[in-house]
């Protein structure tokens, strides 16, 4: 299993961030490195994604929706040759200036096809940064 990752530390509630973060197709309007995402994040809801490090539209399908916590987006390969799982994880935390949340993104890929698709794979760690560094800011403007 290899995984990228990434955490924040972000002055809003909970239900702040989540009001953000459930709206993909919003993603686009803050500095997400999202450029583009069709569809809703529903249960078992079909998405396509495109970001700026990898401009190809990839389908993922949102499950594991629990409202002000979190949810899954799962994409790959038919047979299990190739899987992603993004978690999204929203934690209610105390910060110096009230109720806060610790945001956690993290992505573990498995299958079979991994050692060979992973050679291939950019770099996705600055991406995952921007993306919890830019619902920071937008959750707290």
């Amino acid at each position: 299993m290899k995984h990228y990752e990434s955490t924040a530390t972000i002055n809003a509630t909970p239900a702040q961030v989540w009001a953000i973060l459930i709206d993909a197709p919003t993603w686009p309007t803050w500095d997400s490195g999202v450029t583009k995402v069709e569809g809703t994040i529903t249960e078992n809801g079909k998405l396509k994604i495109t970001t700026e490090v990898t401009p190809r539209a990839f389908p993922v399908t949102a499950g594991d929706i629990q409202p002000n916590q979190g949810f899954t987006f799962t994409g790959g390969m038919p047979l299990g040759l190739f899987r992603g799982v993004r978690r999204y994880t929203l934690t209610e935390t105390q910060t110096q200036t009230g109720t806060g949340t610790t945001f956690h993104l993290r992505e573990e890929y498995t299958g079979p096809l991994l050692p060979l698709i992973w050679k291939s794979m950019p770099d996705l760690q600055p991406s995952f940064d921007r993306f919890a560094a830019g619902l920071k800011a937008r959750a707290e403007s």
